[in-house]
């Protein structure tokens, strides 16, 4: 609908979502409403309901606050883009702006994103020689994503400091909510009012970090899974990166993400352009509708995986850097009969890798340890049926190998030396050619020897003093994509290659890396205690089939903490299920009772890796409740974990969200979990019970009284349609 001003608004509708743009052509598009689907409206007068009133000055009103927010235009925030050509041409203003809204055709979808809408606004600098690009994308999950670019018509150099496109919120939206961390403790919930100024998360590592903000939230005082609007922006970058929560005396409240970058990292020959990396978002009522969207999205991707998850046997809490043979033949013989699908030998069976100080970089077999290649394992392991995986860190290098005394010129440095060391460690600069071709020709020729399936990647160090020899010069940014080439490589040469992201656990879990990886390690931690927490928040960005989620030893090698195999592995089956433990030790009852719960997960696979995941708000926080619901509502599956003293004694009901109000269901407990409810307090409906949908999200079941750190599994199946329906 257009004005008389020759303002339009234009009005996008996708997965229950409605977004409304003002559209201008001086001004690239300002955001007036993201949320629930408004239906078939009449835009003008959306338009003249949220126009603000000016008053003596634009500066202190901010009528209009676009993608891309301006200095120039009196918005007193930081800009949307900051640049300059050597002190001259940094601020920005447009002669003309053209908006074009027509079917996305994204970066993966080869033949367009189904059912996705794209506006791409473009605003000519004629006086300073820039064309600035803003990308909206509405996706058919309701889902948002959004970045900006900037090319440099002029002819000297331009440089990009930042560039950080923003999302305005409701008004509504008074708390925040993201997450901190740090290594073996990821994912950390941690929330605070949304006052005015600017809340802001960097990551300055080279990778989004332990303590990542994963995603930002802002939404009504209180929000939690099941209530409350609230809405939420991750990057999708793997490398620096920024996001910040900024609310002005205006009354805007902004949600923004971009790249960090380092002095001189982006400076634009004439014709040149950057776009700034997908910032993500989604809104819900509650964060498992927000959640869900993200869910969908990346579900609907062609490369998302779609075959059933592997269980998979990683031997590295069970061998560390002892590799010897027998034992290992020995865990693969008892990882086969137990149920395991994948088995992966881990870090230690390269050159000079007897430790943790030497070796990496030289990614040959070490046949001193293994006078045979590695064939005689990954021949017994195919044999077996398994698939066979096997670790490497392609991006870092130890001063203690050939590769460090051959190619120095090859190593992260600033002028003296490689830095400070961590974890025994530097790092490799894939921006140099060389680096980059002899670590892609060594994975290679590793991969087709032995028919690997899949790479646990990992990255253990994080990028300081990060500059390309010899000039210094900053390389996170060009490190960053050349990273995402050597995987694209990979998957390139051998179709079907799985990849895990892994980063001393959860350092590097993002969806610039999820383009090509197959999982993510979420930590190093597997102290289930622990994982309950962990996974519960990394999967409001990932789906379960994304996360990888280990049965550990009976003391936890993180933590020290002992926990009985039922809540280990029943915390484990909720997501891409493993074993990490040495099986060649356990005794024969043990090994059947994960054998069982390996069977369990295999019933359970394909509702946990398609279903939407549903979370209920705890009344007492020492009771967790998680769910997933298949899309028809057939069935359902959820997890119910003491893993607190509860505040009361019973402690309560239980509700069971996101069935079909409209259903009866039968409620069962799945075996061996049932173990953990003794005779005397088991409540009625244990033994079976039948319940609508609306009565056990309302109403809810009595909680069994369980010990601290035990759960228990429900099996949910409809039986009917509710009487009257």
């Amino acid at each position: 609908m257009e004005l008389s001003t020759g303002v339009i608004a234009e009005h996008l509708r996708r997965g229950g979502t409605s977004v409304v743009l003002r559209l201008e052509d001086t001004e690239l598009p300002c955001l007036l409403y993201w949320g629930t689907d408004l239906g078939d409206v009449e835009t003008g007068p959306i338009l003249e309901a949220t126009a603000r009133p000016v008053g003596d000055s634009v500066v202190y009103a901010n009528p209009v606050v676009a993608l891309l927010p301006r200095h120039s235009s009196g918005w007193l925030g930081r800009p949307g883009l900051v640049g300059s050509r050597a002190g001259r041409s940094w601020s920005v203003s447009f002669d003309a702006v053209t908006h074009d809204v027509t079917e996305a055709c994204t970066p993966g979808w080869p033949d367009g994103a189904p059912g996705a809408v794209r506006v791409r606004s473009t605003g000519t600098d004629a006086v300073n020689g820039l064309v600035v690009t803003t990308e909206l994308e509405l996706h058919a999950s309701g889902l948002l994503r959004l970045r900006a670019g900037v090319r440099n018509t002029g002819p000297d150099g331009y440089e990009v400091v930042s560039l950080l496109p923003a999302l305005p919120v409701g008004e509504q939206a008074n708390e925040l909510l993201d997450m901190t961390g740090r290594h073996s403790r990821e994912r950390t919930p941690q929330r605070r009012p949304f006052d005015q100024g600017s809340w802001v998360r960097e990551a300055w590592g080279g990778r989004p970090g332990h303590d990542s903000a994963t995603m930002l939230c802002a939404g009504e005082s209180g929000f939690g899974f099941r209530r409350g609007r609230v809405w939420g922006v991750h990057l999708a970058w793997s490398g620096n990166q920024v996001l910040t929560a900024e609310r002005s005396p205006s009354g805007w409240r902004l949600l923004r993400g971009g790249e960090l970058l380092l002095p001189g990292e982006r400076v634009l020959a004439h014709d040149e352009e950057y776009w700034s990396p997908w910032l993500v978002a989604s809104w819900g009522e509650g964060l498992d509708e927000l959640s869900s969207r993200v869910h969908r999205f990346l579900r609907a991707r062609p490369q998302h995986p779609r075959s059933a998850r592997p269980v998979l046997l990683n031997v590295w809490e069970a061998v560390y850097f002892d590799h010897d043979l027998p034992h290992l033949l020995d865990l693969a013989e008892k990882a086969a009969a137990v149920g395991v699908e994948r088995y992966v030998l881990d870090d230690g069976w390269f050159r000079g890798r007897r430790d943790d100080t030497a070796g990496l970089g030289d990614w040959y077999v070490d046949d001193g340890v293994w006078p045979d290649g590695l064939a005689p394992l990954t021949d017994r392991v195919h044999e077996l049926g398994m698939q066979f995986g096997l670790w490497f860190e392609p991006e870092m290098v130890s001063l203690d190998s050939d590769l460090a005394r051959e190619h120095p010129e090859w190593l992260f440095g600033t002028g003296r030396g490689p830095g400070v060391p961590s974890r025994q460690q530097h790092v490799l600069d894939l921006g140099h050619p060389g680096a980059f071709d002899h670590v892609l020709e060594r994975m290679s020729e590793l991969v087709a020897r032995y028919g690997v399936d899949f790479v646990k990647w990992d990255h253990n160090r994080p990028l300081v003093d990060a500059g390309h020899q010899p000039t210094g010069v900053p390389g996170v940014h060009v490190q960053t994509l050349a990273t995402y080439r050597l995987m694209d490589a990979l998957k390139s040469r051998f179709p079907g290659l799985e990849i895990e992201s892994c980063c001393g656990g959860g350092g590097r879990i993002d969806l610039g890396v999820m383009e090509r990886c197959d999982r993510v390690w979420v930590s190093d931690n597997i102290d289930a205690h622990e994982r309950q927490r962990m996974q519960r928040w990394t999967s409001l960005l990932l789906p379960p089939e994304l996360l990888g989620t280990h049965v550990g030893s009976a003391r936890d090698h993180t933590t020290g903490r002992s926990l009985d195999l039922d809540f280990r592995a029943g915390t484990a089956v909720w997501g891409h299920l493993g074993v990490e433990w040495d099986l060649s030790a356990v005794s024969d009852t043990d090994l059947d009772e994960l054998a069982e719960w390996v069977a369990v997960h295999k019933s359970l696979r394909d509702l946990l890796h398609t279903g939407d995941v549903v979370r209920a708000d705890p009344t007492d926080p020492a009771v967790q409740v998680e769910g997933v619901v298949a899309a028809d509502r057939s069935e359902a599956a959820y997890r119910v974990a003491v893993v607190e003293h509860p505040l009361t004694d019973p402690p309560g009901r239980i509700t069971l969200p996101g069935l079909d109000p409209g259903r009866t269901y039968r409620v069962e407990l799945v075996a061996p979990s049932d173990g953990a409810v003794s005779p005397a307090d088991a409540p009625a409906w244990v033994k079976g019970v039948e319940l609508g949908g609306r009565v056990l999200e309302e109403v809810g079941l009595v909680c069994p009284r369980l010990a601290v750190d035990t759960l228990v599994l429900l099996r949910v199946t409809a039986v009917r349609r509710s009487a009257g329906r």
